[in-house]
């Protein structure tokens, strides 16, 4: 049974999405939703995410899709790995994010300092895996990017421990162009 999920996946730079506009987004967030209504019906209760740009944000928004329909229960929580972390973003980001952290149930910090070194990271992917019973990753072994450090985490975390890894590919996304082409 999956009770909380985390989300997370590539940052759009890696998808070469820039801005809310491109047509690659609703074929993601499509995608999200699907993987996501399949984790509902076993009893999901908490989507976790990091608060990234890009995947970890669109499932953010698909989560609040969901909840203004069938699924009022769904909660989010944003759990970042330091203080401030879209200090450096910019405004379009900044605000982006700042419009899901608004609607989010719970918001917290991995370590509460600012960023200082990069075991700040690893200790977000630890903390992800360990607080939640699956990952749901938008991420192809084929492509690697910033999710290979969260799913090699789940990986190793899974060795020892009943998780549920499951992912989300280029294949998967090729499928749902297909299938809207075909309607």
């Amino acid at each position: 049974m999956v009770k909380v999920a985390t989300i997370s996946g590539y940052k759009p730079f890696e998808l070469g999405v820039f801005g809310q506009n491109h047509p690659a987004v609703p074929y993601i967030k499509k995608a999200i939703c699907n993987s996501l209504q399949v984790m509902l019906d076993e009893g999901l209760e908490w989507v976790l995410i990091s608060g990234q740009l890009g995947t970890e944000l669109w499932a953010a928004e698909v989560v609040y899709d969901l909840r203004a329909g069938e699924y009022s229960d769904l909660k989010l929580a944003v759990t970042t790995p330091f203080l401030d972390q879209e200090v450096s973003w910019s405004e379009p980001n900044k605000e982006w994010y700042e419009s899901v952290l608004l609607e989010a149930d719970f918001i917290d910090s991995v370590t509460h300092k600012p960023y200082e070194k990069p075991w700040q990271f690893r200790l977000k992917n630890k903390f992800l895996v360990e607080k939640s019973d699956a990952l749901l990753l938008f991420y192809d072994t084929e492509k690697e990017g910033s999710p290979k450090f969260l799913y090699d985490t789940a990986r190793n975390y899974k060795e020892k421990y009943d998780y549920d890894i499951r992912l989300i590919q280029f294949d998967d996304l090729q499928t749902l162009v297909e299938e809207e082409h075909w309607e």
